[in-house]
Protein backbone atom coordinates (compact mmCIF):
# COMPACT_ATOMS: atom_id res chain seq x y z
CA UNK A 1 0.00 0.00 0.00
CA UNK A 2 1.21 3.46 -1.01
CA UNK A 3 1.61 6.71 1.17
CA UNK A 4 -1.06 9.37 0.59
CA UNK A 5 -0.13 12.75 2.79
CA UNK A 6 -2.50 15.94 2.63
CA UNK A 7 -2.41 19.29 4.20
CA UNK A 8 -5.24 19.70 7.41
CA UNK A 9 -8.08 21.97 6.38
CA UNK A 10 -8.63 24.16 9.28
CA UNK A 11 -5.27 23.63 11.40
CA UNK A 12 -1.79 23.74 11.00
CA UNK A 13 -1.10 20.08 10.15
CA UNK A 14 -1.03 17.03 7.86
CA UNK A 15 -3.04 14.04 7.04
CA UNK A 16 -1.16 10.41 6.51
CA UNK A 17 -3.00 7.36 4.86
CA UNK A 18 -1.22 3.92 3.77
CA UNK A 19 1.19 2.78 5.36
CA UNK A 20 4.74 3.97 6.32
CA UNK A 21 7.41 1.62 6.12
CA UNK A 22 11.33 1.42 4.41
CA UNK A 23 9.62 1.98 0.74
CA UNK A 24 7.52 5.10 1.42
CA UNK A 25 9.88 6.73 4.70
CA UNK A 26 11.43 9.36 2.15
CA UNK A 27 8.26 10.62 1.24
CA UNK A 28 6.51 10.95 4.98
CA UNK A 29 10.18 12.64 5.75
CA UNK A 30 9.89 14.97 3.24
CA UNK A 31 6.37 16.00 4.67
CA UNK A 32 7.90 16.29 8.35
CA UNK A 33 10.90 18.65 7.03
CA UNK A 34 7.82 20.65 5.57
CA UNK A 35 5.48 20.38 8.19
CA UNK A 36 8.37 21.67 10.92
CA UNK A 37 9.36 24.55 8.57
CA UNK A 38 5.35 25.79 9.15
CA UNK A 39 5.50 25.35 12.34
CA UNK A 40 4.54 27.45 14.77
CA UNK A 41 3.29 26.50 17.85
CA UNK A 42 1.12 23.07 17.41
CA UNK A 43 1.23 20.99 14.37
CA UNK A 44 -1.01 18.37 13.79
CA UNK A 45 -0.09 14.57 12.87
CA UNK A 46 -3.67 13.10 11.49
CA UNK A 47 -3.24 9.53 11.16
CA UNK A 48 -6.28 7.77 11.60
CA UNK A 49 -6.29 6.75 8.32
CA UNK A 50 -2.26 4.79 8.82
CA UNK A 51 -2.60 1.19 8.42
CA UNK A 52 0.97 0.92 10.17
CA UNK A 53 4.05 2.87 10.69
CA UNK A 54 7.56 1.21 11.34
CA UNK A 55 10.39 1.90 14.03
CA UNK A 56 11.78 4.26 10.80
CA UNK A 57 9.18 6.09 10.42
CA UNK A 58 8.23 6.64 13.92
CA UNK A 59 12.05 7.41 14.35
CA UNK A 60 11.26 10.63 11.59
CA UNK A 61 8.39 11.90 13.91
CA UNK A 62 10.20 11.43 17.02
CA UNK A 63 13.40 13.86 15.85
CA UNK A 64 11.41 16.25 14.30
CA UNK A 65 9.68 16.80 17.35
CA UNK A 66 12.48 16.61 18.96
CA UNK A 67 14.03 19.50 17.16
CA UNK A 68 11.42 21.80 17.51
CA UNK A 69 12.03 25.52 18.60
CA UNK A 70 9.00 25.51 20.40
CA UNK A 71 5.75 24.27 21.05
CA UNK A 72 4.55 20.31 19.95
CA UNK A 73 3.13 18.38 17.50
CA UNK A 74 -0.31 16.70 18.37
CA UNK A 75 -0.65 13.34 16.62
CA UNK A 76 -4.45 11.96 16.16
CA UNK A 77 -5.42 8.61 16.30
CA UNK A 78 -2.19 6.64 14.99
CA UNK A 79 -2.05 2.85 14.66
CA UNK A 80 -1.68 1.34 18.20
CA UNK A 81 2.15 0.12 17.56
CA UNK A 82 3.47 4.21 17.03
CA UNK A 83 2.78 4.98 20.70
CA UNK A 84 4.33 1.76 21.65
CA UNK A 85 7.39 2.26 19.68
CA UNK A 86 7.43 5.52 21.17
CA UNK A 87 7.59 4.64 24.91
CA UNK A 88 9.97 2.51 24.46
CA UNK A 89 12.24 4.79 22.17
CA UNK A 90 11.46 7.81 23.50
CA UNK A 91 9.81 7.82 27.04
CA UNK A 92 9.12 11.20 28.18
CA UNK A 93 9.20 12.65 24.98
CA UNK A 94 7.01 15.94 25.63
CA UNK A 95 7.13 17.47 22.20
CA UNK A 96 4.97 14.44 21.13
CA UNK A 97 1.10 14.25 22.44
CA UNK A 98 -1.06 11.40 21.62
CA UNK A 99 -4.67 12.12 21.36
CA UNK A 100 -7.72 10.30 20.46
CA UNK A 101 -6.17 6.79 21.05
Amino acid sequence: MALEIRSLPGRPGIRAAGEINVITRSFWEHALVDLANAHTDVSFVELSDLMSIDVGGAAALAVTAQRLPTGRIVVDRPPPELERILDMFWPGLSTIEVAGR
